[in-house]
C-alpha cells in the first residue's frame, strides 16, 4: 500500500533466528504505523505483570509510514518497549538514519524479544540477518561502536547500539544512532537486557514509491514553501532548540534547584547566541531542511578540543539551572559525558538535582556521597556524579535506579523531593506556570514527558496559562493530535506550520487509503492509541493514583519566577475529570465499556 512496505522482522535473540512477517492491513487502517502499530504489537505481544528486563519484554523498532518518501523531517523512527524505569507502556522518538534503513530493508519495523546467551550484535544485508558475537564491542561508547560496524559491513552501514550505561542497566539508557538518541525511559536498559549491543543495516537503498507520486510530490513542494517563510523554523535552523532557553526563563517556568524556583538571573550565560557562537557546522536528520541539530566545539573542560552534537534545551536545563548553573562548558562537557555513557541527559540531570537537594536538606551527608560536596554549582563534584551514574558505582548505583527507586530507597522526608511522573523524571517545564503542561504530564501514558501533549497555545501566549478551567478537554485533543503526530512520524520541529487537513491529503496520496482523508478519522485514530496505552497501564494496575504530580507542585507555590511566582497546580482532581470526560472514561480513569467499543478495542482490565 504505497509508502507501507507491509512486512516486519522479528528477531529471537534466544534461538538465534529471525522471520518476516505481514502486517495485516486492518493494523495499519486502525494504527497508522510507528507508535501506533508500535503499542498495538506490544499490546497484544506482552502479558501484564512482564518484568521489563526479562527476555519476554519486546523492542520494537519502527518507522512512520512517510519516512524516506521525500517530506521534510518525517524520516524519525521510534522504539517501543515496556519501561524499566517506570512499568508502563513506552515510546522514545529519535532521528539520524537508521530508520530509513530499516525501510530500505523492506520492513515497517523490527521486534527484537528473547535474550542472547553472551552479548551480541544482529546485522541486516541484502542477504540476510545475522547474529554476530560482540564481546569485542563491550564497554564501548556509541561512536567507537558505530565506527567499527561500518568498517566491518561497510561505509553504507546505519547502526542503533548502547554504550556502557546500558551494558551496566542503569534505568534510563539510551539507545544511539549517528549522533541522535531514543533518550527516555530505558529503551537503552531493554536493549542490554537482551545482550544485545548494536543492530546494523547495510542494503541498497530503496526509496518508498508513493501511491500517487504527481500529487505526493506537490504535498512536498508545498511543505518546503510553508517552512521557508515559518519563523519558527528559522529560529530552529539558525539556533536549534538552545534559543527556548530564555524563551522558557520569561515564563517563568525554567526550573532552577531541582524545581524549587522559575527563573535564573543569569539566563543571559546560557541563551540561544552563546551556543551559536560555538557551532562549526550544522547537523539534522535524514530529508530535513530545517537542521535543528549543530556539531559544537568543547574548548574547556575534560572533553576539551572535541565536538559534540548539541546540545539541546533539555540538556541545557538539565546541567544548568537545574543544578543552579549557567555554565554552557559545564552543560557541553555533561552532555558530551552522557553521550560517551549511553545517559539520558534528561533523567541524569533530575537524579543529581535530587541528591543536591538532598544534600541541601541534610537528608544525605558526605558518606553517603562518596565524599562528594554536592552544593548546588560544585561544577568538579556534580561531574563526578555523571560519571559514578554511568558506572553505576557509590551513590551511582542507587540514581541508576531512578528518582523514584531511589527515594523509595531512602524513605521518609526524601520521597517528596523526587521530580517524576509514574517513575519518569520531569523534563524542562514547571508546570505550575503552565496549567495544561501540569495535567498533560500528569495523565501521560509514559510518565512525566513534555511530548506527549504539548499545549503549544498557553505556551505562546494564545489562552492563560494560568486558568485551569478547560484545560481537560484541550490537552484531550493535544494527546490525540501527538498521538497521531507520532505514528507517522511527524517531527515536533519538522512539521511547522503543518496542520490535519496536510497529515490527511498526504497519507491519502502516499497509501492510497480513503479513510486517512477524514480528519475525524484521523484524530479518531490518535485517540484509539491513547486508549490502548492506558488500556496497557490499567492491566498492569495503574489507575487515576498515579495520574498525579509531585507534591511540589500540588502544594508549594512556585518562587523566583517572574510572572509566575505564587503559581500552584491548585485543582488537580478537576482537571483530571474534565479530562476523563472528555475521553470518556470513568471517575477512575478507566476507558468506557462505550469507549472503548466506539475505538474497536477489547475489554480493559481492571487495575
Amino acid at each position: 500500500m504505497g509508502t507501507f512496505t507491509g512486512k516486519l522482522l522479528r528477531v529471537d535473540l534466544t534461538r538465534n533466528k529471525s522471520t518476516v512477517e505481514r502486517i495485516p492491513d486492518q493494523h495499519f487502517r486502525d494504527f497508522i504505523s510507528a507508535r501506533g502499530l508500535g503499542s498495538k504489537y506490544l499490546y497484544d505481544e506482552i502479558k501484564p505483570g512482564t518484568d521489563p528486563l526479562s527476555p519476554e519484554n519486546r523492542l520494537i523498532l519502527s518507522i512512520g509510514v512517510l519516512g524516506g518518501a521525500g517530506l521534510q523531517g518525517f524520516s524519525k523512527w521510534a522504539v517501543t518497549t515496556k519501561s524499566p524505569l517506570t512499568g508502563t507502556i513506552f515510546r522514545s522518538i529519535t532521528g539520524g538514519n537508521f530508520g530509513v534503513w530499516m525501510k530500505h530493508a523492506g520492513y515497517d519495523f523490527v521486534i527484537i524479544q528473547g535474550k542472547a546467551d553472551k552479548p551480541c550484535h544482529v546485522h541486516i544485508d541484502r542477504e540476510g540477518v545475522y547474529f554476530l558475537d560482540a564481546r569485542d564491542l563491550i564497554g564501548l561508547d556509541y561512536r567507537t561502536v558505530q565506527i567499527k560496524l561500518k568498517d566491518k559491513h561497510g561505509p553504507h552501514t546505519e547502526s542503533a547500539c548502547i554504550g556502557p550505561a546500558g551494558e551496566k542497566m542503569v534505568r534510563y539508557a539510551v539507545i544511539s544512532s549517528g549522533e541522535r538518541t531514543a533518550s527516555r525511559g530505558g529503551v537503552g536498559t531493554v536493549m542490554g537486557s537482551k545482550n544485545l549491543k548494536a543492530i546494523s543495516i547495510n542494503v541498497p537503498i530503496r526509496k518508498p514509491a508513493p501511491h500517487d507520486p504527481a500529487r505526493f510530490a506537490n504535498l512536498a513542494r508545498k511543505q518546503i514553501e510553508i517552512l521557508k517563510q515559518h519563523p519558527r523554523k528559522k529560529n530552529m535552523s539558525i539556533f536549534g532548540t538552545p534559543y527556548i532557553t530564555t524563551v522558557v526563563d520569561s515564563l517563568g517556568i525554567l526550573p532552577v534547584k531541582n524545581f524549587q524556583e522559575g527563573s535564573i538571573r543569569t539566563v543571559q550565560e546560557i541563551a540561544g547566541k552563546d551556543f551559536l557562537e560555538l557551532k562549526r557546522t550544522k547537523a539534522g536528520c535524514h530529508v530535513c531542511m530545517t537542521r535543528c541539530g549543530g556539531m559544537r566545539d568543547v574548548t574547556q573542560g575534560p572533553f576539551s578540543g572535541s565536538r559534540i552534537d548539541g546540545p539541546e534545551y533539555e540538556t541545557i536545563y538539565a546541567f544548568g539551572p537545574l543544578l543552579g548553573l549557567t555554565d554552557k562548558q559545564f552543560v557541553i562537557n555533561a552532555n558530551a559525558l552522557c553521550d560517551y555513557y549511553g545517559l539520558d541527559t534528561i533523567s541524569t540531570g533530575v537524579c543529581v538535582a535530587y541528591a543536591c537537594e538532598l544534600f541541601e536538606k541534610g537528608l544525605i551527608s558526605h558518606s553517603d556521597t562518596n565524599g562528594l560536596d554536592l552544593r548546588w554549582g560544585n561544577q568538579e563534584a556534580l561531574f563526578s556524579l555523571i560519571e559514578m551514574i554511568g558506572k553505576r558505582e557509590g551513590l551511582g548505583e542507587l540514581l541508576g535506579e531512578g528518582v523514584k527507586r531511589a527515594a523509595e530507597c531512602l524513605g521518609g522526608d526524601a520521597i517528596q523531593y523526587a521530580m517524576h511522573v509514574k517513575g519518569l523524571e520531569m523534563p524542562g517545564y514547571d508546570p505550575r506556570g503552565v496549567k495544561g503542561y501540569g495535567l498533560s504530564m500528569a495523565t501521560s501514558n509514559i510518565g512525566g514527558s513534555h511530548m506527549y501533549g504539548r499545549p503549544r497555545d498557553e505556551l505562546s501566549g494564545k489562552v492563560d496559562p494560568y486558568v485551569e478551567e478547560g484545560k481537560g478537554r484541550a490537552i484531550a485533543r493535544v494527546q490525540k493530535e501527538q498521538a497521531l503526530e507520532d505514528s507517522l512520524i511527524a517531527c515536533t520541529f519538522g512539521n511547522t506550520g503543518l496542520d490535519l487537513q496536510f497529515y490527511s491529503e498526504v497519507l491519502v496520496a502516499a497509501t492510497g487509503i480513503d479513510a486517512f482523508g477524514s480528519q475525524d478519522n484521523l484524530l479518531e485514530i490518535g485517540e484509539r492509541i491513547l486508549c490502548l496505552e492506558r488500556c496497557f497501564n490499567i492491566r498492569d494496575g495503574f489507575s487515576r493514583k498515579d495520574d498525579s504530580l509531585p507534591q511540589r507542585m500540588l502544594s508549594e507555590p512556585l518562587k523566583h519566577a517572574g510572572p509566575a511566582t505564587g503559581q500552584l497546580v491548585s485543582h488537580l482532581d478537576r482537571l483530571l475529570d474534565e479530562y476523563y470526560e472528555a475521553l470518556g472514561y470513568t471517575k477512575e480513569g478507566i476507558p468506557s465499556v462505550e469507549k472503548l467499543k466506539e475505538l474497536r478495542i477489547d475489554r480493559c482490565p481492571d487495575p
